[in-house]
């Protein structure tokens, strides 16, 4: 079970949840909506450390080498990033409503007939900061590690850093499945699931096709400026996108983008720089899941979803995904913060949009590294560069 992956167990703990809410009694559901009450609780009192632990030393690492070509490449990543979650918002604006019906599911719903049981008890942990003291507080603790390019704070930073990245990977991502098992046990017994699992299905496919579209979209965009056949590049980034499906990580899938990304003709010193640092802050896959996977749960409880709502959490979301933790759903759990504070998100809300970005996360960072590719051939044109491909 230890080498099982983050989705199998989520599989398995969906499957498990609808049974169990579906054949046991109601003390048994009702102690899976306890450990979700304890374990949500927990969740939102570390959402304010996890945005300082990853916000503030990703800022922060961006100063180092600071110059023309770190500006050119953080700019074009987190333009490809505001402008494909935008397109991931129009998308599912169109798509969504011809699939799920608006205000069809009420994840915190108080009427008797349909209600989520209750837990037998609670245990309250109110974080030690909000939302938004949280991510200013890293904003600035971010700039000023750039700014002053002093050791002692950045060290700090990072230390904590690698504090809250073992309370993911040891403590949060090893409980989830049984989080999500409580989740489908408790909607499964108020009747809920087979709203869920149908627009489950539906927006997992919207997204890849949505990936894909970006993909195709990123290359054209970076063949036409600097002379290059997008498709011949995009088959030759093949192999970078199937070893992130199986690794589902960005950084894991480096070596073998830098590869590819020079038999694209990219100058050696311009791939080497560029691959690992988009690797961290480029991450389009992963905003284009974030929106379509908030749109619909918005969409689901009837909530606004107005292009001026969206636009805000899409902007920040770009600059959020720099605090990225390397853990499978690390970008989605980057984002808590702004589901909580800008778009409302209650727990339970935020629990199945923990679900629903883990389900396609692999697909996600296949798209984010594949991407990253399509930078690098427009920041070595911009270099003053020509491809010359290997192959």
């Amino acid at each position: 079970m230890k080498k099982l992956g983050l989705l199998p167990k989520l599989i398995i703990a969906i499957i498990i949840g609808i049974l169990v809410g579906t054949f046991l009694p109601e003390p048994v559901v009702r102690f899976f909506a306890t450990f979700n009450g304890i374990f949500g609780n927990f969740l939102g009192f570390a959402i304010p450390l996890i945005i300082i632990g990853f916000v503030a030393p990703g800022i922060g690492d961006l100063g180092d080498g600071a110059g023309k070509l770190l500006a050119i490449t953080a700019g074009i990543a987190y333009g490809s990033t505001v402008l494909f979650g935008s397109l991931a918002y129009f998308t599912s604006s169109i798509v969504l409503p011809t699939f799920l019906k608006v205000g069809s599911l009420t994840v915190d719903s108080t009427d008797p007939s349909e209600a989520l049981l209750e837990p037998f008890f609670e245990v309250l942990m109110p974080p030690a900061l909000d939302v938004m003291t949280a991510l200013l507080i890293a904003f600035v603790l971010g700039l000023g590690i750039a700014a002053i390019k002093g050791n002692a704070l950045k060290n700090v930073m990072n230390e904590f850093q690698e504090i809250i990245s073992k309370l993911i990977s040891s403590i949060i991502i090893p409980l989830l499945p049984i989080h999500i098992l409580g989740i489908f046990a408790n909607m499964t017994y108020a009747g809920q699931v087979a709203t869920i699992l149908s627009v489950f299905s539906r927006v997992f496919l919207m997204v890849i096709l949505l990936h894909l579209a970006t993909l195709i979209i990123q290359f054209i965009i970076s063949g036409t400026v600097a002379g290059g056949n997008p498709f011949v590049m995009l088959k030759n980034m093949v192999p970078a996108y199937l070893t992130a499906i199986g690794t589902q990580s960005s950084a894991a899938t480096i070596p073998v983008t830098l590869d590819q990304t020079k038999k694209n003709g990219v100058k050696e010193d311009v791939a080497d720089f560029v691959i690992p640092l988009c690797a961290t802050i480029h991450l389009s896959g992963s905003t284009i899941t974030l929106v379509s996977c908030a749109m619909a749960i918005m969409m689901l409880n009837g909530m606004n979803t107005s292009f001026n709502a969206m636009l805000p959490f899409i902007m920040m979301l770009g600059v959020t995904m720099v605090a990225a933790p390397g853990v499978p759903g690390g970008a989605v759990m980057a984002a808590l913060g702004l589901l909580e504070s800008m778009l409302g998100f209650s727990q339970p809300m935020i629990s199945l949009m923990i679900a629903l970005y883990v389900a396609q996360d692999s697909f996600g960072t296949a798209c984010n590294i594949t991407g990253d590719a399509a930078i690098a051939v427009l920041v070595n044109r911009i270099s003053g560069n020509k491809l010359e491909p290997t192959e």
